[in-house]
């Protein structure tokens, strides 16, 4: 291996083994496998980049070519912005980022930061097509703006969540009351969007609003299946030979909680065994893609088990803040 890249896989993925300690020169086991993870985040901030691409495309068309020429809104951050861009005059563009602006801070707190920087990223990406991309009008007719809008609006959030990211910060706000209050996502979100198209049918038209709930409904149906019916948590079940090492990411990393019971195998590629531990968690669709790659990097034989909650309560499910 060249000193070129032993020095990147140094400075970016083994000074941040707390395990390995500050060792002036490492082993050739410990830099090839330094070097396989180095391989899978490329791949994977790769992969999210184009997602998030183009979920900002497909976001700006289904705004462009059918909401915004025709009055129509939809749901959250995105919504809002809609409807003071059309009280005020104000470009779409800069209400986005600055709506925007304070869920990004949130998912700092309630997420990460890495999410955070994704999420300022992809809103700010949209903002620039909005502004810079002009799309073509494709249609005036009232119900297949309010279905298509929604369909590309929703497709194009969907393909950024897929990416890591959000460009419409109302789910985060959800999750954090979620969480402060003890009620349900999907509770929290209906009532936020009640608000918005109540308003659009005091300010605009009763007809409007009704149209924008078409909207709203076509997007949610198609963020949910983009991201293959991933509902608001995902109960994952782990197992792996190097259980203890994905125990330790899920804690440490991740700040969330496990549950560790035994196991025993039937038979697998190895054959009969005794008993193991099996590792089952709680975590937000948000955070399935970083959980995803880390596995992956511990263990890619790892068989891994996702399944739909539909919400939870109980400690586990706060975050546990991580030190820094």
């Amino acid at each position: 291996m060249n000193s070129f890249l032993t020095k990147v896989i140094t400075q970016t993925i083994l000074r941040n083994k707390k395990s390995l300690g500050n060792q002036q020169k490492y082993s050739d086991f410990v830099l090839a496998k330094g070097f396989r993870e180095l391989k899978i985040n490329i791949v994977r901030y790769f992969k999210d980049f184009i997602l998030v691409c183009l979920g900002i495309a497909s976001a700006a068309f289904g705004l462009e070519s059918f909401l915004i020429p025709n009055s129509f809104i939809d749901g959250g951050a995105t919504g809002i912005s809609l409807l003071i861009t059309k009280l005020t005059g104000i470009p779409l563009a800069v209400l986005l980022v600055l709506i925007n602006l304070p869920f990004v801070f949130l998912g700092y707190i309630v997420i990460g930061k890495q999410f955070a920087i994704k999420t300022a990223l992809a809103i700010a990406g949209l903002a620039v097509c909005v502004a810079t991309v002009h799309f073509p009008e494709i249609t005036n007719d009232n119900l297949l703006v309010a279905v298509f809008g929604g369909f590309f609006l929703g497709a194009g959030i969907g393909l950024s969540v897929r990416g890591g990211a959000v460009i419409d910060g109302t789910e985060v706000l959800a999750i954090f009351l979620s969480r402060k209050f003890g009620t349900t996502i999907g509770d929290i979100i209906i009532m936020i969007n009640i608000v918005i198209f109540s308003a659009a049918a005091y300010f605009l038209s009763i007809e409007t609003a009704l149209y924008s709930m078409i909207t709203y409904l076509a997007a949610s149906k198609t963020l949910d299946f983009v991201i293959e019916g991933i509902d608001e948590y995902t109960g994952v079940t782990i197992i792996s030979v190097h259980n203890e090492e994905i125990r330790q990411m899920i804690i440490n990393e991740m700040g969330r909680g496990v549950t560790v019971y035994k196991g025993k195998r039937g038979y697998g590629k190895s054959g009969e065994t005794g008993e193991f531990d099996i590792i089952y968690t709680v975590i937000t669709r948000l955070e399935l893609n970083k959980l995803n790659t880390e596995i992956q990097t511990i263990d890619p034989n790892s068989f891994v088990v996702m399944s739909s909650v539909k919400d939870t309560k109980g400690g586990m499910i706060k975050k546990r803040s991580l030190k820094h």
